[in-house]
């Protein structure tokens, strides 16, 4: 077998993440399939795997959690035919992501607000 690809060091720097990340995805079932490897046994990512870690890395940022992260991969690893199971999970989580944004909004209109205040006070003094 002599696959070409990035060494797990080079995979890492590219997704920042880091080598035992990128380990673990391996060991916990979120990647799509096994690494390849070269003939020396090192692991070679190709341009799949480094597509698939970046849409794993999105989805733990939006907070999905590793269960479903999983549970999402099985279903892609599977194949046609669950295309209705994958929507349903990605609108659940979607639904989760939407109410995290707005509760964020409304944190940052408070901060706002008391941006308005401390300006308004900074102004008044220095008039």
């Amino acid at each position: 077998m002599t696959t070409s690809g990035l060494s797990i060091a080079d995979a890492a720097e590219r997704t920042g993440l880091s080598v035992d990340t990128l380990r673990y995805y391996e060991r916990d079932g979120l990647m799509l399939a096994p690494v390849p490897r070269t003939s020396s046994g090192h692991r070679a990512y190709g341009p799949d795997e480094l597509r698939w870690i970046t849409m794993v890395t999105r989805l733990r940022s939006t907070g999905m959690p590793i269960r479903d992260v999983r549970r999402y991969a099985a279903l892609v690893r599977a194949g046609e035919g669950n295309e209705a199971e994958r929507l349903a999970l990605l609108q659940a989580h979607r639904q989760v992501v939407l109410a995290r944004l707005a509760e964020v909004q409304d944190h940052l209109g408070a901060i706002d607000h008391k941006i308005g205040i401390y300006t308004d006070a900074v102004s008044s003094s220095a008039a």
